[in-house]
């Protein structure tokens, strides 16, 4: 992602203005009754695979079902994204497989709202739902494509991150206010744009717990690979 030969334009307001509204409310009220009814019936949580199910249906009941091909070129495979760059528009689309929610989808639909409400500037609208490279249905993100000068610093993501109120734990591990902690706020997901902005593309949040980090080491790859 390099700015060489592009405008300092006001990169902060065209993100804002990318960032409208989508279909996260409609999806979560579908999860949500999903995980109400069996609650309900079995008295568990536990039914992420009949959410994601009833949502591909929903999806392709709805002209929500998206084909990869039509998002543009496929750029990367993150722990829990494919990412695609568009061709015609100033965006960048992620296929999240759900991989940091547990056993039902709340974690994601909170996490997505955490994070617009946070970093607005580089907020994620939710457009439908596709299958990745491995078959799984996984949600469609779109995202405002950032002019990179470079990676930020973790001197510099501290910095932004206690002006937003979030402290240090264990030493750098997560951040956290209290009410919610951010996990893999790293150089690699955080970008200074070329308007000298701090970008956080791709961080994991969950609401504040005692066993976040546990949790976050069960699920990204990167811990339970060695494990």
């Amino acid at each position: 992602m390099d700015g060489t030969g592009t405008k300092r334009l006001s990169q902060e307001d065209q993100c804002h203005q990318a960032a409208v509204s989508g279909i996260l409310e409609q999806v979560e009220s579908v999860a949500q009754g999903v995980l109400e009814s069996i609650q309900a019936v079995a008295g568990t949580t536990d039914c992420k695979g009949v959410q994601v199910a009833k949502l591909k249906k929903w999806a392709e009941g709805n002209g929500y079902w998206i084909e990869t091909d039509s998002l543009g070129d496929y750029a990367d495979r993150g722990s829990e994204n494919e990412v695609y760059l568009s061709k015609v528009n100033k965006v960048v689309y992620k296929l999240n497989d759900f991989r940091y929610s547990d056993d039902n989808l709340s974690p994601f639909f909170d996490r997505i709202k955490a994070h617009n409400e946070y970093f607005p500037d580089c907020a994620y609208t939710m457009i439908g739902f596709a299958e990745n490279r491995d078959g799984k249905v996984c949600a469609v993100l779109s995202q405002p494509y950032i002019i990179a000068a470079r990676e930020a610093s973790e001197s510099e993501i501290a910095e932004e991150l206690n002006r937003l109120g979030f402290q240090s734990q264990m030493d750098g591990e997560y951040y956290s206010n209290g009410i919610h902690d951010i996990f893999d706020a790293s150089p690699n997901n955080v970008l200074v744009g070329i308007d000298g902005n701090l970008y956080f593309i791709d961080t994991i949040i969950y609401k504040a717990d005692d066993d976040n980090v546990a949790t976050y080491h069960s699920q990204s790859p990167k811990y339970s690979k060695h494990s």
